[in-house]
């Protein structure tokens, strides 16, 4: 299967003040979701803002293949008429799911709870991600491999099981992705399905599960972590949902207002789940002049605007502990640490190496070639800052990682030589409207 494409490198340098308010797109794991149980409920369901990118699309297009009918009706809003549990179709060809990572491990899990076989594959990032974590609780719950390449990599052959086994399963690490396949596999089981976790992940499926009608729920298991609950055989009613700005894709606009003197900028509609707001945590600890306005309920999700001004920075000490609520934002983070004054220290990254890329050594290999002093101690990632100064000037390898090319160019608009990143084609994956929202605030990529 093949997903080459001609890297296209784009530059970003020095700019005047952003100004302005925007909207980025929905968030991505809601939009993933969002198809998965309008799949998995009988009737229809209908979409607003969802989030249009490759990742999101190459799942659509996978619950076509199960059986749901999807459509497009207008920008950002779609219809999916599903099935319902128990009832999808085996695909006739390979499920091919891009860069998306998300859609390729939760939808093993809703297969993984059906009688129906079906082949998993993607781009050359996604072929190097482990799926092992995924794939190990479905086969205790009677699911089978047939086929998988090299460490439990895609192309991987699932079949799965028509009566899947209700069982309890305690992830290995804190991992949205392992507990919402075990729970979407559990949906056809007859019983209990529960999932411990040590430290929470993010809880977007247990609260979508609710909204469409299963009996799911969640309470306190140790110091950090949930135990969830979900009763087998649910009957799965379609809902409308509208999806809240992903607050990983405002994390770009939000960082580069903070970094380039000057700016004013309002970015509305962003969701501010606990479990997802430890970038802004962490930035107002920096000295981060963020102020939350307009606080309100979107989708079943607390939603805000944020108005963010240039600031002064300063290093901080990032728990370990918070990388759950911030796994997907520790890259713009370092870019932002780069102009701070003193060091931050980001703790108990382990889970950066297994993303779209190492994404640990990528981020300080970046910000080395940018004249940033960084470096790795375990899985530590230590960053000196500049005093609101960045030398930059350096050529970014983004390895086909989104979140590297859209940060490394944010630190291009603050610092005193042009940042180019080696390609920028898979910013479509998460971010469509890059660019253009970017544009929108006043700064020109070339």
């Amino acid at each position: 299967m093949s997903h080459a494409s001609t890297p296209s490198p784009l530059s970003a340098k020095s700019c005047g003040p952003l100004r302005g308010r925007v909207r980025p797109p929905g968030d991505k794991s809601i939009s993933h979701r969002a198809f998965l149980l309008g799949l998995l409920s009988a009737g229809e369901t209908r979409v607003s803002g969802l989030l249009e990118g490759e990742d999101v699309l190459n799942t659509a297009r996978a619950c076509a293949q199960l059986g749901a009918k999807v459509e497009r009706v207008g920008e950002g809003r779609w219809t999916i008429r599903g099935v319902g549990v128990g009832a999808l179709l085996e695909p006739a060809d390979t499920l091919d799911f891009g860069n998306a990572g998300t859609g390729s491990r939760l939808m093993m899990g809703v297969v993984g709870g059906h009688g129906i076989t079906a082949r998993f594959d993607g781009d050359a990032s996604l072929r190097k991600r482990p799926m092992r974590r995924i794939l190990d609780p479905l086969v205790l719950m009677g699911a089978e491999v047939l086929e998988q390449a090299e460490g439990g990599r895609c192309p991987i052959l699932l079949k799965g099981t028509p009566d899947p086994a209700p069982i309890e399963y305690r992830t290995p690490v804190a991992s949205a992705q392992i507990k919402s396949a075990v729970l979407l596999a559990g949906l056809n089981a007859r019983g209990r399905t529960t999932v411990i976790e040590s430290e929470a992940s993010r809880d977007h499926t247990e609260k979508m599960l609710a909204y469409f009608g299963a009996v799911v729920s969640s309470e306190p298991f140790g110091d950090h972590g949930r135990k969830i609950m979900l009763e087998g055989r649910p009957e799965l009613s379609p809902r409308p949902i509208s999806v809240p700005v992903d607050p990983s894709s405002a994390a770009f606009l939000i960082a580069a207002a903070l970094l380039v003197e000057g700016s004013d900028v309002v970015v509305e509609g962003v969701m501010m789940n606990p479990l997802r707001i430890g970038l802004v945590t962490t930035l107002l600890e920096m000295g981060a002049n963020i102020e939350i306005v307009d606080t309100r309920e979107e989708g079943g999700e607390q939603v805000a605007d944020l108005r963010v001004r240039h600031s002064a920075l300063k290093g901080v000490d990032v728990p370990a502990d918070r990388a759950p609520a911030m796994i997907d934002e520790y890259i713009i983070l370092a870019v932002v640490a780069a102009f701070a004054t003193g060091v931050t220290r980001m703790n108990g990254l382990q889970e950066l190496r297994v993303k779209e890329s190492d994404r640990l050594a990528a981020t300080a290999a970046g910000l080395l070639a940018n004249g940033v002093r960084a470096t790795i101690e375990g899985d530590d990632l230590i960053v000196e800052g500049g005093a609101g100064a960045c030398p930059g000037g350096g050529l970014v390898e983004t390895h086909l990682d989104h979140r590297l090319a859209m940060s490394f160019l944010v630190m291009g608009l603050a610092s005193q030589k042009p940042v180019t990143v080696d390609d920028e084609t898979m910013i479509a994956t998460s971010f469509p409207t890059f660019r253009p929202l970017m544009a929108q605030l006043g700064v020109d990529f070339s």
